[in-house]
C-alpha cells in the first residue's frame, strides 16, 4: 500500500472520529438544552408564587392558597425514612453476594430476583405496602409504612450499586490484606470498602431521586389529600410534594386557581432532588480524597 493511500486511510479515520465526537457533543447539549427548558418553563409559570410565605406556611383555601411547608417536610422525611432502611440493607446484601457469596445457583438466584425487584412497577410496591405495613403490621397511613414501601424500592438500585463498586475493587487489595494476617471481614471493613464507598455514595444518590418523586408507593400508605400540620410522630400521615403535585393539576377544589402553585410544587421539588444530589457528590468527593490520603 502506498504512502498516499495510508495518508487517506487516516484522513477519513479523523473525518469520522471527528463527526462522532461532534455527534456526540450535539446529543450532550441537547440533554442539557433540554433541561434548562423544563426547568426554564416550570419556574416561569410558578415563579409567581415562589416565596418565603410559599415555602414556609401551611395550605390554605383547599390548596388555593398559602404554602407547601407540610409536603416539604412530609417529602424530607419520607426520603430519610426509606434511606435509613435501604441503604445500611442494600449495603450489606450488596456485600454479602460479592464477598461472600460463592458462584453457583444461589448467587444467580439473587441477582436474578434483584433485577427483577427492580423492574416492578411502583404501583405494585404501594399495593403491596399497603397490604403489609399498613393493614398486616398495623401501621397504618403512616411515615413508617410508606417509608419501608420507598425503602423496598430504592433497595435493588442500592444493592446492585454497591456490588458493582466491590466489583470494580482489584483483587491485589483483598490478596495483600490476608497475607498479612486480616480476616475476612477486616479485609472487607477496612480495606474494600472505604475504597468503594464513593462509587456507592453513586447508588444513594440514585435512590434519593428516585424515592423523592414517587407517587404511586406513598398514595396507598401514608400521603394525605390535605393536612396542614407537622407529623409529630412516624405513626402520623404527612402531605408529600409528589402527591400534592398530583391532587392540585388533577383533581383539587380549584384546578385553575391552583395551576400556579402547581408550577411551584414542581420547581421546588426538582431543587430538593437538585440540593441532595449535590449534597451526595460532595461526600463522594470527599469520602474519594480521604482514601486517596490514606
Amino acid at each position: 500500500m502506498s504512502f498516499s493511500q495510508n495518508q487517506s486511510i487516516n484522513n477519513s479515520k479523523r473525518l469520522a472520529q471527528s463527526v462522532a465526537f461532534t455527534i456526540f457533543k450535539l446529543l450532550s447539549f441537547l440533554v442539557v438544552a433540554i433541561l434548562i427548558v423544563i426547568l426554564g418553563f416550570i419556574l416561569v409559570n410558578g415563579a409567581s408564587v415562589i416565596s418565603w410565605e410559599f415555602l414556609t406556611e401551611m395550605p390554605k383555601e383547599g390548596m388555593t392558597a398559602g404554602g407547601i411547608f407540610p409536603a416539604i417536610v412530609g417529602t424530607l422525611c419520607l426520603v430519610a425514612g426509606s434511606m435509613l432502611f435501604a441503604f445500611p440493607i442494600g449495603v450489606l446484601s450488596g456485600i454479602y453476594i460479592n464477598e461472600y457469596s460463592k458462584d453457583g445457583w444461589f448467587k444467580r438466584f439473587i441477582k436474578l430476583m434483584t433485577n427483577n425487584l427492580a423492574g416492578i412497577p411502583s404501583i405494585v410496591f404501594g399495593l403491596f405496602g399497603m397490604a403489609l405495613f399498613v393493614n398486616r403490621f398495623g401501621f397504618g397511613d403512616s411515615i413508617l409504612a410508606g417509608s419501608l414501601t420507598l425503602g423496598l424500592l430504592a433497595l435493588p438500585v442500592v444493592i446492585r450499586t454497591t456490588e458493582e463498586s466491590l466489583k470494580a475493587i482489584d483483587k491485589s487489595f483483598r490478596i495483600g490484606s490476608l497475607a498479612l494476617g486480616a480476616t475476612k471481614w477486616q479485609t472487607t471493613s477496612r480495606v474494600v470498602l472505604p475504597m468503594a464507598f464513593p462509587n456507592i455514595i453513586t447508588g444513594l444518590i440514585l435512590s434519593v431521586g428516585r424515592v423523592s418523586g414517587e407517587t404511586a408507593p406513598i398514595l396507598f400508605t401514608v400521603a394525605a389529600y390535605f393536612l396542614p400540620k407537622l407529623p409529630t410522630s412516624i405513626f402520623d400521615q404527612v402531605m408529600a410534594l409528589p402527591y400534592h403535585l398530583y391532587v392540585i393539576s388533577t383533581s383539587g377544589t380549584n384546578i385553575e386557581a391552583s395551576r400556579s402553585m402547581a408550577y411551584g410544587t414542581a420547581f421546588i421539588l426538582i431543587l430538593i432532588v437538585l440540593i441532595v444530589n449535590l449534597l451526595a457528590n460532595w461526600l463522594r468527593r470527599y469520602f474519594s480524597k480521604k482514601v486517596k490520603m490514606q
